[in-house]
């Protein structure tokens, strides 16, 4: 496999030249570090380093639950390019309470060589609870884009993470124009891996409307509710009767070795399958620290 591959369906992509910025050349290595601790008045952001394409202008107060503490990660670039390499690391001490997402949507711009690539890895310590719940991710025509995210939890430490897939600018008529698109998530805990999953879509190559797929639908979505020392399966059979009643198709299923919950979601707009997983972001927020999921406009 190419030295800068993460998987060998990138290894061709890897090898090819970027005109404009060489991979590594400045703003194309984007890297972002957000570290949150408890404090006596509450959890705190204790360290944060940006650089391009990321901005953080500080935190926001207003979450519902009276100790944590809020990151809206923005971004002074149009989108993520070809040859961009972001690698994000979130820390959640021991009994802090954090909520990092995205001002913005993710918009993955139209390449014609090499690849985007993003590594983000998440730590919960014990007592901790982390909301990783970013906007969409948009690809746009012929976009090449893997990303990585790993999620370590010490005993007691909770996280939701969830993602937002969108196969084009839809209002364009632009729909499974990318080129690839690979996610992969790993979460372990004290005793090892928890789980692993992974979503590679080639409309090139493979039909992603066909049946078992994404079939008439164009937007995936999904939310992972981690917490191992809860009762899995009754969380699953919770989460599955709030989605259920959401705008989107979706489902809940108990994650392998008592990890937690996932959640699936398909629609045909960003907004359908957002609404689904926000109901159950909310409803494990209350089972997990006693509070619903902050609602309202980014800013």
């Amino acid at each position: 496999m190419a030295a800068d591959a993460p998987h060998p369906a990138f290894e061709g992509y890897a090898t090819e030249a970027v005109p404009q910025a060489a991979v590594g050349s400045p703003g194309k290595d984007g890297v972002l570090e957000l570290t949150f601790a408890a404090t006596a008045d509450g959890t705190r952001l204790v360290h944060d380093y940006a650089t391009v394409p990321f901005h953080v202008s500080g935190t926001l107060g207003h979450d519902p639950h009276p100790d944590a503490d809020t990151v809206f990660v923005q971004s002074p670039t149009g989108g993520v390019a070809q040859g961009d390499r972001h690698d994000v690391t979130v820390e959640v001490g021991e009994d802090a309470v954090a909520h990092v997402s995205t001002q913005s949507s993710t918009k993955v711009q139209t390449m014609t060589c090499n690849y985007a690539a993003a590594d983000t890895a998440l730590r919960v310590e014990s007592g901790g609870h982390l909301d990783y719940v970013p906007e969409p991710t948009i690809l746009h025509a012929d976009a090449r884009y893997v990303q990585d995210l790993s999620l370590d939890l010490d005993a007691g430490g909770t996280a939701v993470v969830a993602d937002v897939v969108v196969p084009g600018r839809l209002a364009r008529g632009e729909r499974f124009e990318f080129e690839r698109y690979l996610s992969r998530v790993r979460a372990t805990g004290p005793d090892g891996l928890l789980f692993e999953d992974a979503t590679h879509l080639t409309p090139g190559e493979d039909d992603p409307t066909a049946p078992g797929v994404l079939g008439e639908y164009t937007v995936y979505g999904t939310a992972f509710v981690v917490a191992p020392d809860r009762d899995a399966a009754a969380l699953s059979d919770a989460l599955h009767a709030v989605v259920a009643e959401g705008p989107a198709r979706a489902g809940a299923t108990a994650l392998p070795n008592g990890a937690g919950v996932a959640v699936r979601a398909l629609g045909d707009r960003a907004e359908t399958v957002q609404s689904t997983l926000h109901a159950a972001w909310d409803h494990a927020r209350r089972d997990l620290i006693d509070a619903p999921a902050p609602t309202g406009r980014k800013y």
